[in-house]
């Protein structure tokens, strides 16, 4: 076999990898949409931005999802983290300096995180129910903290740092989505750390008879997971200059959405940090074209189901195919 044809074989493999497809999902919505709305503002620089900035919190949940995720747990309490930290965050500045409120938030996270993961390890019970669990216990937390009231921000410091500022005409939100992503990408491909949690997701077994301990792996997953939905709390409540305990509690469809669309695999074994940043745009990009073409927030939210069947079909033909 010539080196042209070993080449071309190399290029075909890549292009059908399943980590692939949401290029190629990516690409082609956005050419449906540019022609369906060819007469509004939806193929502009400035529209691409606010998709960007308004998704900036659901991507760095879809990028703590994906550790969750890799190792063979789901986390369905981020929503909740979402609001329970933002509130803790606000409340906190009201009487503190930035980085104690940021701090406070993020020990929400570590905490909720935790919990989860002794719970889960230890009870050996399925994340699913464990995280429902907890979702429910915070969520009545985050509305009880303040008697469902918002709690506004008027500390600009933090507003810039956390949503509404620009730096060198770039806005913060996608920075802190670089960011966060390039560390992210960086321990699941680069260090020994992503490696064994690639492991663990896909043969826990095998994993244990290497030495490996899974059981911390497992619960580090998912205290990533939980901090970057803290995370996203932070941006929400400097975005939108304040928070409220209904923060977050649409997003967890859309999140694991684009986590499965972006081909991290649902039953762990394979994470894709470039798509789930790249599947969370997909959902911003459709949620924005829909509302363009008249969508109410109720056919929006079929859209997203749909799309997650679609990605859980995938994932499982793909575990019986081996």
């Amino acid at each position: 076999m010539n080196a042209q044809s070993l080449s071309f074989n190399y290029v075909k493999q890549l292009a059908f990898k399943r980590e692939a497809y949401i290029y190629y999902i990516f690409l082609f919505v956005m050419l449906f949409f540019a022609v369906v709305l060819h007469d509004t503002a939806f193929l502009t620089v400035s529209n691409f931005m606010n998709i960007v900035k308004q998704t900036a919190p659901l991507t760095i949940m879809a990028v703590g999802l994906t550790f969750a995720l890799a190792v063979g747990h789901i986390d369905l309490s981020i929503g909740s983290t979402v609001a329970l930290s933002a509130l803790v965050g606000a409340l906190l500045l009201q009487h503190t300096g930035i980085p104690l409120a940021v701090l406070g938030a993020l020990t929400i996270g570590l905490i909720i995180g935790l919990i989860n993961g002794l719970l889960i390890e230890r009870l050996q019970v399925s994340s699913l129910l464990i995280t429902l669990g907890t979702m429910g216990v915070v969520t009545g937390i985050a509305r009880q903290l303040t008697n469902l009231e918002s709690v506004p921000i008027i500390n600009q410091d933090f507003t810039f740092i956390f949503g509404a500022g620009n730096l060198l005409g770039i806005p913060v939100l996608l920075i802190w989505t670089i960011a966060i992503g390039a560390i992210a990408y960086i321990v699941l491909n680069k260090l020994a750390k992503g490696r064994h949690i690639l492991a663990v997701g896909g043969n826990p077994s095998a994993a244990r008879a290497m030495g490996l301990q899974v059981t911390k792996i497992r619960i580090y997953a998912l205290l990533t997971s939980s901090v970057a939905a803290s995370l996203a709390g932070l941006l929400y409540a400097g975005r939108l200059h304040g928070a409220r305990y209904t923060l977050g509690e649409a997003d967890l469809l859309t999140v694991i959405a684009a986590v499965a669309i972006g081909g991290t695999s649902l039953f762990g074994g394979r994470a894709c940090i470039i798509g789930a940043i790249l599947g969370s745009w997909l959902m911003g990009m459709i949620n924005n074209g829909l509302i363009l073409s008249g969508f109410s927030t109720n056919e929006q939210m079929i859209a997203r189901g749909v799309i997650l069947i679609i990605a859980v079909a995938i994932g499982v033909k793909e575990l019986r195919n081996g």
